[in-house]
């Protein structure tokens, strides 16, 4: 064993080391009706370790948190604030589902723009195959001229 490789193996750390998280965004609904209670939601996220930015949508209930953060922590931080009533963003813009009108899609208490996230709201596998076998049927009557 050279000089090298001992001088090599005193120089490395042999603990553990912790994994970093990975950087997420993390969206939760949280009722606020005050600045007051923007100010301690945000400030009570801010001091989180990891956090790199809070953004505070009041009219939408919304938090959204960025950076190396576990979501399930930051949901915890919240309710602590005594917003017990804190929950995952659970809604998704009109425009990206297919069927906005669906029962249990539609809530009343969403934000302009949004829908809640149901698997029934998105399409089916197979509707864009049956849109392409009528599109050249008889029974259509903007059908291909040449057949």
């Amino acid at each position: 064993m050279g000089a090298l490789d001992c001088l090599a193996d005193l120089c490395t750390a042999t603990g553990a080391r912790s994994k970093r998280k990975p950087m997420q965004t993390v969206e939760i609904k949280v009722k606020m009706d005050c600045d007051g209670c923007e100010r301690r939601v945000k400030d009570a996220v801010t001091s989180m370790k990891g956090v790199k930015s809070v953004e505070v949508i009041r009219k939408q209930s919304r938090v959204t948190v960025t950076g190396n953060v576990d979501p399930n922590k930051v949901l915890k931080k919240v309710k602590s604030t005594g917003k017990t009533r804190a929950e995952f963003w659970p809604y998704v813009q009109y425009n990206l589902v297919a069927y906005p009108y669906i029962a249990g899609a539609y809530d009343r208490k969403a934000p302009a723009g949004f829908v809640r996230n149901v698997a029934q709201a998105l399409p089916a596998y197979s509707a864009p195959e049956e849109t392409i076998t009528t599109l050249f049927s008889d029974d259509n009557p903007h059908a291909c001229s040449i057949m």
